[in-house]
């Protein structure tokens, strides 16, 4: 085994006497049920030497944990089209393309991007369950940060809710934007007598949008919108509500004359990475459809 797959960590004073089992939890927020996956199988070592995670450690011992012990992919791999924009040993982000959903459900059970996902690593040589940390509409584009292990995943997941993921997206929004930057503050609750459509009411969850907008045409404007929070379809939910729906979003009253999907792509995620904490901006280009919106929308200005 390489040190690639190794987690490590150097106990310190503080950690004199103490449990693996209690420092990677209090320090390193290992949940219960990634613990409890460690128990199984020699995945723990201390110096190089196999260990339980009850034993106690002194400072300057080595602790080591396997982050990749052998998995088969859950998925059916399916050759299709992936564009990679970063990978490591512990990620892997990719730039979704509209129409595609992320994972199969009933409705598409094949050609998701979990499936091609799957192709890819087995085309490499690799089995990982797919473990996206987020999802985005069918019909949005963007970026989708899939995590290769279940110490990354947990770690992302947690960023996630603690609000330490930024989420910025690109959208065109109808009408003229009198307001240039500003706050989309509304809860949002599932639409009486519907599964799928949401929108604002005052017992929903709470959810915040903040927008500004980078350019502003006839009757149309390209807006950079920042998540504070991820309700299903918040963006367009927000976009509506404030009488500005997203070009093509016709569940949510958005015009379809240029563009048969909403106007919306998943531009760039900014987090820590899992292992190192390194700063990471994980960008994904404009797709086709949106650069030739673009110009459209620019030749009736």
């Amino acid at each position: 085994m390489t040190d690639d797959n190794l987690w490590k960590y150097t106990l310190q004073a503080e950690d004199n006497n103490k449990k693996y089992l209690d420092i990677l939890k209090r320090k390193f927020h290992f949940s219960n049920k990634l613990l409890q996956s460690l128990k199984q199988g020699e995945k723990v070592w201390v110096n190089g030497q196999f260990t339980y995670l009850t034993s106690r450690g002194q400072s300057g011992d080595i602790l080591s944990i396997n982050l990749h012990p052998p998995e088969l992919t859950n998925l059916e791999a399916h050759a299709l089209p992936l564009e990679v924009i970063y990978e490591d040993n512990y990620l892997l982000a990719v730039n979704k393309p509209a129409g595609q959903v992320v994972h199969p459900n009933p409705s598409y059970p094949e050609k998701t991007l979990g499936n091609a996902v799957a192709h890819y690593w087995q085309t490499r040589g690799e089995a990982h369950i797919f473990r996206p940390i987020h999802r985005i509409d069918r019909n949005t584009s963007g970026v989708i940060i899939i995590a290769k292990n279940k110490y990354c995943h947990q770690q992302l997941a947690r960023q996630l809710e603690k609000g330490l993921i930024k989420k910025y997206y690109l959208g065109f929004s109808s009408g003229l934007m009198t307001e240039t930057s500003g706050e989309l503050n509304g809860a949002i609750g599932l639409a009486p007598g519907s599964f799928i459509k949401r929108q604002v009411q005052a017992d929903g969850l709470p959810a915040l949008t903040r927008f500004r907008v980078l350019r502003q045409y006839h009757q149309a404007a390209l807006v950079e919108f920042v998540l504070s929070s991820g309700r299903t379809h918040q963006i367009r939910v927000h976009c509506q509500n404030f009488g500005h729906p997203l070009l093509g979003d016709d569940l949510y009253g958005g015009d379809t004359s240029l563009i048969n999907r909403q106007a919306l792509h998943s531009c760039r995620y900014e987090l820590k990475h899992p292992l190192t904490g390194r700063q990471l901006k994980l960008q994904a280009r404009l797709p086709r459809d949106l650069i030739a919106l673009g110009k459209i929308l620019l030749a009736y200005s």
